[in-house]
């Protein structure tokens, strides 16, 4: 029988093949520490993260933690502005924006019970790492949350007619300080920048409804300011002419004293002279008061009686205009 020689099995350096192995591992324990060293940017932050428990924050610079699992390191941009957007949503920006709406966060009642359309922004940056990173579990819709919780409540105690035209600043500013509280209150570690209302419309089905509702109003306020402008034109004329009236009144009220006071002067001095002289005033009287009666007619006194006798002693008390005396 034929017999065949196989090759022997070459045979390996096993100090070689040591030296190899642990080579090899001193190669990967370096890569491993090596792991541990980052870099934390200017405008960045890094939370060190020892088995969970946070064991501080990192600035900038060159830093060290040890390898995972040991360690592992969080780094957030702090001062980068994160935006989040209620109502819409941006879905395009080459080479212009391009933006679609999302209807079930846009539509919302006013304090009056009416529906009304809202689009809004807010910007916002962490201002604390720690509470940002384990405050939260999902920051962006926390954010979305508290922001759209914020619009409902806020939008829900205004009138329709404040959030379209004098009151948007207003509803802005009160949305506004709604987030910082709520962010405060939870300990999200967010600083609210800006909240800006974008839009604020009815909707497109009743917009034709809203239309005749405020052309009503304008005519309303315009009747009304008309009335009122009548209103500052008749008042003061009429309280003019009652002024005029009133001053008329006493004017011929002292007009009426001064004459009375005078008449009565001139009584007191008649009787004054009266009582003086009895026969003369009396006389005197009866001659003035046949004056006023008996005008334009020539007239003569007849004494009947004294000394003279018959003799006829004739007055002329008025010359005549014309003819023969």
């Amino acid at each position: 029988m034929q017999q065949y020689n196989f090759p022997s099995r070459p045979s390996f350096d096993l100090s070689l093949n040591a030296r190899l192995i642990y080579y090899a591992l001193g190669v990967i324990v370096v890569l491993w520490l090596a792991s541990g060293i980052y870099i934390v940017r200017a405008d960045e932050q890094a939370v060190v993260l020892r088995f969970g428990r946070s064991m501080g924050v990192e600035e900038s610079g060159l830093h060290y933690h040890l390898p995972w699992p040991i360690e592992r390191v969080e780094i957030e941009r702090v001062t980068e502005f994160k935006r989040e957007e209620i109502g819409f949503r941006t879905i395009g920006m080459d080479p212009t924006p391009r933006y679609q709406p999302v209807i079930r966060e846009a539509l919302m009642l006013t304090g009056d019970e009416n529906i009304v359309s809202v689009e809004l922004i807010v910007q916002y940056r962490i201002g604390d790492i720690e509470k940002y990173l384990f405050n939260v579990d999902d920051q962006v819709q926390a954010v979305r949350s508290v922001t759209e919780a914020a619009l409902r409540q806020v939008i829900g105690r205004t009138t329709i007619d404040e959030v379209l035209t004098e009151g948007k600043l207003q509803v802005q500013t009160e949305i506004e300080e709604q987030i910082k509280e709520v962010f405060e209150l939870y300990g999200i570690g967010l600083h609210v920048e800006t909240v800006k209302l974008q839009t604020v419309s009815v909707p497109r089905e009743v917009d034709h409804a809203f239309k005749d509702v405020a052309s009503a109003r304008e005519d309303r306020e315009k009747l009304r300011n008309e009335a009122e402008a009548y209103q500052n034109e008749v008042i003061p004329k009429a309280r003019g002419e009652a002024e005029k009236m009133i001053r008329e009144a006493e004017a011929y009220k002292v007009e009426r004293v001064k004459r009375s006071q005078g008449d009565a002067d001139r009584f007191l001095e008649v009787l004054k002279e009266y009582r003086k002289a009895r026969d003369v005033t009396e006389t005197r009287l009866y001659l003035e008061t046949m004056e006023k009666i008996l005008p334009g007619i020539q007239k003569y006194i007849v004494e009947s009686g004294g000394k003279g006798g018959g003799i006829l002693n004739v007055l002329q008390l008025q010359k005549a205009t014309g003819g023969g005396q």
